[in-house]
């Protein structure tokens, strides 16, 4: 049985409970659902609007050096704070927090294997209090692209054919049959997907617990689907949150060197004129 790559990017929900006092851990809670966290949360946990305060309101952007500084130091986390990342829907948005982390050099960020479900099915308690930390002065590395896929990246990707895609969305989505999710605002105009990616929805990646599946799993999941480390790997959605989701498993759980997320996934090149869309069924990655 193989191991993780990196395991200390993950912790237990037992680890979460006995570290809720540390000084040195901030735990930070974002959801799917922005009204989940008033509802209750982890003690000591912070909460996140990734709609309000984990991308620019003007453009359609992450936020900037400077504003991810400001929100850090708002919530009490020094370069040198263990950053403990949760959320619902199995860490959509608190991957995506993560990857953001990353995107500006945080050295220690780490996900609780499970997030909230795996919290509430092991009947750990909440509270509605929110806590308030003394603000830090956090200071952000520039952001390290290496990580980040843009649109300019995937029609070279399309040219040359040396990179992985893979398309996170649900079979629906990646046919063409539906647009975006129910209830889910943010669409385009076309349905479909990046020509030459393979379909490999970020669900099959958990458990039903909300855990991560081993790695012997992940390696047959997507390496059965042609996906391999020899390659760079661009992850992609709808918005960049589920994608971030398999960016962490390939990167620190199967420890792929080189992937990247484009978070303008589908919003930006289901929208963008005169990039070239397929519809149908996933035929692999790129060879």
């Amino acid at each position: 049985m193989g191991e993780y790559k990196h395991p200390e990017t993950l912790v237990t929900t037992d680890w979460v409970s006995e570290h809720t006092s540390d000084p040195k851990v901030r735990l930070v809670e974002v959801d799917v659902d922005t009204s989940a966290y008033e509802k209750g949360h982890i003690e000591s946990a912070v909460g996140w609007n990734w709609q309000s305060q984990l991308q620019d309101n003007v453009r359609r952007d992450l936020l900037g050096q400077k504003q991810f500084e400001e929100l850090a130091s708002n919530s009490g986390i020094s370069n040198d704070t263990t950053v403990v990342l949760y959320g619902d829907n199995n860490n959509w948005f608190a991957a995506y927090a993560l990857w953001q982390f990353k995107y500006f050099g945080h050295q220690d960020a780490r996900l609780m294997n499970g997030g909230r479900k795996k919290w509430e099915l092991e009947k750990h308690p909440f509270t509605t209090v929110v806590p308030r930390f003394p603000r830090a002065s956090y200071q952000a590395h520039p952001p390290d692209e290496s990580v980040r896929a843009r649109r300019e990246q995937i029609f070279e990707t399309l040219s040359k054919k040396k990179r992985h895609l893979v398309d996170v969305r649900s079979v629906d989505e990646f046919t063409g049959k539906v647009i975006a999710p129910p209830g889910m605002s943010e669409t385009a105009q076309r349905g479909g997907h990046i020509p030459g990616a393979a379909n490999i929805p970020w669900s099959k990646a958990a458990n039903e617990d909300g855990t991560f599946k081993s790695y012997d799993e992940l390696v047959r999941l997507y390496e059965g689907q042609g996906v391999r480390p020899d390659l760079e790997t661009i992850a992609y959605c709808r918005i960049g949150e589920r994608s971030s989701h398999t960016w962490f498993v390939l990167k620190y759980l199967l420890g792929y060197e080189k992937v990247r997320n484009y978070d303008g996934s589908w919003t930006e090149w289901g929208n963008l004129v005169d990039a070239p869309i397929e519809k149908g069924e996933s035929k692999g990655a790129h060879a």
